[in-house]
Parts: structure tokens; C-alpha cells; sequence
């Protein structure tokens, strides 16, 4: 059996909605699956009374007041009922097809770790639970209206109890502690098992007014600069790519060039330095200087970017 495990933002507003519809997903999986809830955010002590979940309010946390990884994973570890455990983050909607997985890799009779990506939609209303349709209605309006991210997206970690030990300083709530933990794994033996076609994992979208900055300072703040420099930079950072396996409705197979990943990300670090690069140095002085002319003659610079066929549709920061 699993245990879930995660800590949730203040209960107020409209994440109070996603957060309470994400924790009575994770209750509907099974009755057996044991839930624990890390922090003392407000309407935490709450929803733990109201559903039946264990509340663990003690939380280290950063100069910055973001909490640490390792003292929500290592306490999980020790605490958990079940060798299977399964770190999600509040505002993730999960379905039969998450349990079915997570009981496949169990039984596969690895040391693993299965992750995934996941599907950005904008759900604002609380899910009818008693509603026996709820999950194929819900996974119909995220199909037609919602994103799947891409392959650095990742907001579930399902893995084998003492994996992880000896966590850096890495703050929840911030980019890079969540591919170090899918480096982790490799390092430690773990089969690295991306579960994106057999798990239908729904984001539930909000908004970043929890940092200062908003979802800009989330992903580029100093506590994310942070993470980067304590989890030993890209060389410790992978992300699904770095995947060995993957999961299909028939079965777990091998990915053969996994290993290859570092290198691919290595080019694509160069090729957007460069295109950054040619933008500001030779693009933009070459629409400022022709400017006059282009807007006498009817042409601005969008009208001048070169079209190219129908895009797939991507979430902004995954362009």
C-alpha cells in the first residue's frame, strides 16, 4: 500500500478550492492509503480533522521561510506505514490510473522511483466527489482545455521508502529541488521510471502571490538561485528525460538513451545562449534602426517574424 505525503499552502481563497480537491482525490484513491500533511499553514490542523489525515506541523525552514525538503522526506521516511511512498504537491488531482501505477512499479520488485508530467488546466470550482463520473468528466474539460507540460514539470515522486537520505539544504517551493530528487534516485540505484502516458496527473492552476514577485520570483528569485547552488548545479539536476524507464498501459520498458540526456541539455543551453544572444545584439538594434520605415510602409516586427507551422499548444514558460 502507499503513503502520501505533502505540504499545503494557507487554506484561503481559491487555493483553499484546489487544495481541498486535490486531498479528497488522494482519499478517494483507497481507503488504505495513509496521508500525511506537513506544516502549521493556516486550515492545515483543519482539513487533517476533517478528512481523516495526519498532520505533522513541525517544519524546518529556510531564512526565507520556505521549508526544507529534508525535513518533510526524511521525517516521511521514518513515520510512513507503507514501504511505498509518494510526495505530491497540494494542488494535484490524482485517478485510478495513479493507484493502478503505483502498484505496478511495487510489484515490479525494484528499488524505484516513478515520476511524471502533468496537465496545467484552470479548475476554480470544488469537485462533486459524490458524483461517481467526476474523474472522466474531470479528465474530458482537462483534455480539451488544459496544457501537458514538459518534460522538467514534474509534481509527483513516487518512490521506495530510504532512497533519500542525506538531503542538502533545498527549499520546497522553488525550482531545481525536484530534479535533484529525480538525480538522487539514479545515484542511489533506483530504477528512474517516467509514468507521463500512464498517469493523467491534473494541475490545478493558480496564482504566484505568495512570493513578492510572483511566478517569476518562484522560478528565478534567490531561493531558487539558492537550490541551484546546493544541489551542486546541472550536473545534479536531472529531469524525466533522465528517465531509464517508462511506463506503458501494457507494461515497464527500458529507455535506451537516457543517458544521453546531460549532453542534449548541454546544446540546448548553448543554442538559447546563442538565439538570446542574436536577439539582443543583432535583432532588436536592426528593428530599432529600421523602425521609422517599417511603420511608414506598414510593417512592425510582428508582422515580421517568420511563420512557421501550427505550434502544439504549450504553457508560456514552456516555450
Amino acid at each position: 500500500m502507499l503513503t502520501l505525503f505533502s505540504t499545503p499552502k494557507p487554506f484561503a481563497g481559491h487555493i483553499a478550492v484546489i487544495q481541498r480537491n486535490a486531498l479528497r482525490s488522494w482519499k478517494a484513491l483507497d481507503p488504505q492509503i495513509e496521508i500525511m500533511l506537513f506544516g502549521d499553514e493556516p486550515g492545515t490542523a483543519e482539513i487533517c480533522r476533517e478528512l481523516g489525515l495526519r498532520h505533522l506541523p513541525d517544519v524546518q525552514r529556510t531564512d526565507e521561510g520556505t521549508k526544507l525538503v529534508s525535513s518533510i522526506f526524511g521525517p516521511a521516511q521514518e513515520l510512513a506505514r507503507h514501504n511505498t511512498l509518494c510526495y505530491v504537491n497540494c494542488d494535484i488531482v490524482l485517478g485510478r490510473d495513479f493507484a493502478q501505477s503505483i502498484q505496478r512499479a511495487a510489484d515490479w520488485g525494484r528499488r524505484f522511483l516513478m515520476v511524471g508530467r502533468r496537465w496545467d488546466s484552470d479548475i476554480a470550482w470544488p469537485i462533486d466527489f459524490s458524483d461517481a463520473a467526476w474523474e472522466p468528466n474531470l479528465r474530458e474539460f482537462v483534455l480539451r482545455k488544459g496544457v501537458q507540460r514538459l518534460y522538467y514539470n514534474i509534481d509527483y515522486f513516487a518512490f521506495t521508502k530510504g532512497i533519500y537520505t542525506d538531503i542538502p539544504p533545498l527549499a520546497i517551493g522553488r525550482v531545481w529541488w525536484d530534479h535533484w530528487l529525480i538525480w538522487k534516485a539514479a545515484q542511489q540505484g533506483a530504477a528512474v521510471i517516467d509514468a507521463s502516458d500512464a498517469v493523467f496527473a491534473m494541475h490545478q492552476n493558480h496564482d504566484y502571490a505568495y512570493h513578492p514577485e510572483g511566478q517569476t520570483g518562484v522560478w528565478y528569485g534567490e531561493g531558487s538561485q539558492q537550490n541551484f547552488k546546493v544541489a551542486g548545479g546541472y550536473r545534479h539536476l536531472h529531469t524525466l528525460e533522465d528517465a531509464s524507464f517508462r511506463m506503458t498501459a501494457q507494461s515497464i520498458e527500458p529507455r535506451r538513451l537516457y543517458w544521453a540526456s546531460p549532453a542534449l541539455r548541454a546544446v540546448r543551453r548553448v543554442v538559447k545562449k546563442a538565439r538570446d544572444t542574436t536577439r539582443v545584439r543583432v535583432l532588436h538594434p536592426l528593428y530599432d534602426a529600421t523602425r521609422s520605415l517599417r511603420h511608414g510602409i506598414g510593417l512592425n516586427q510582428h508582422n515580421l517574424q517568420l511563420k512557421t507551422k501550427k505550434s502544439i499548444r504549450r504553457h508560456e514558460f514552456d516555450r
